[in-house]
């Protein structure tokens, strides 16, 4: 996938890159995939701003993504790669020979006609789907469960793969895109293949007119406002932090301080922290 620069005749369009969409190869989505997707600015059922900077943007609709991938033993032919709002990665639309239609994670080399299948031993090939304990040791992955049956969780974003690294009894040791090195049950699924789009980090946004079309209001520094707003606020001109580390609004440690729980369940399942 390439990147499209502009001639510079304002200076936002001298920094603003688009992505040439060369992946992409359906424009239109298919109507009995999409769902209503409410936008709620950030706020809570009570109408409190729990997360900020939320607003606006253009309108989009749901894509319907088939993360479990169990539909076993049944070919499907990809009918088309779509542009997806709601996430970093294209998308697949791809048929069943039972004429049923779903969305998948397209992954880098699958264009149209293509053959996915999913199931216990299926061809090592992207877009395929199987358990981990008939995946060979070494293989790149996406779209991985953390538990049987629950559907893909980890490795869903534009350009990132897993490695398989090791399958040792129950457990197989896989090294995440962040550097960390994860137990993950052999039975759990994943797909083959690093996922496509993979130029999406290098996008420039350009302009602050295109993050409010993302839907994304605009964020002012702490060490702009008044004492009374934040810790980082107040004095004469530019000034230090005057804090022995930064903070939140909120007089939270942040910038690096560990927020992960200690003694968290999930804490057998990690070999090796990230980097």
């Amino acid at each position: 996938m390439g990147m499209k620069h502009f001639k510079a005749y304002t200076p936002s369009r001298r920094n603003m890159t688009v992505s040439t969409f060369e992946e992409v190869t359906k424009k239109t989505p298919e109507k009995s995939l999409l769902a209503k997707k409410k936008k709620n600015a950030g706020r809570n059922s009570y109408g409190r701003i729990t997360v900020r900077h939320q607003g606006g943007g253009n309108r989009q609709k749901y894509r319907i993504i088939d993360f479990k991938r169990n539909k076993d033993d049944m070919v499907a032919t990809v009918i088309g790669i779509e542009y997806d709002p709601n996430r970093s990665s294209n998308i697949a639309l791809i048929e069943y020979e039972d004429g049923t239609k779903a969305y998948i994670l397209a992954p880098q080399g699958l264009t149209d006609g293509d053959k996915v299948v999913s199931g216990q031993k299926v061809d090592i090939k992207p877009g395929n789907c199987m358990p981990i304990e008939s995946i060979p040791v070494g293989t790149m992955i996406h779209n991985i469960e953390l538990n049987p049956g629950q559907g893909g969780k980890m490795v869903r974003s534009a350009g990132q793969s897993a490695q398989l690294m090791a399958k040792e009894g129950k457990y197989a040791h896989v090294r995440l895109p962040s550097g960390e090195m994860r137990l993950v049950a052999v039975r759990c699924r994943a797909t083959i293949g690093t996922i496509g789009n993979s130029d999406h980090e290098n996008v420039k946004i350009g302009k602050a007119g295109r993050k409010r079309h993302m839907g994304i209001r605009p964020t002012v520094r702490g060490s702009v406002m008044n004492p009374v707003d934040h810790p980082h606020g107040g004095g004469e001109g530019r000034a230090p932090v005057g804090r022995p580390g930064p903070l939140t609004p909120w007089g939270k440690p942040a910038l690096g301080y560990k927020t992960r729980k200690k003694h968290k369940i999930s804490d057998k399942f990690i070999v090796k922290r990230r980097k």
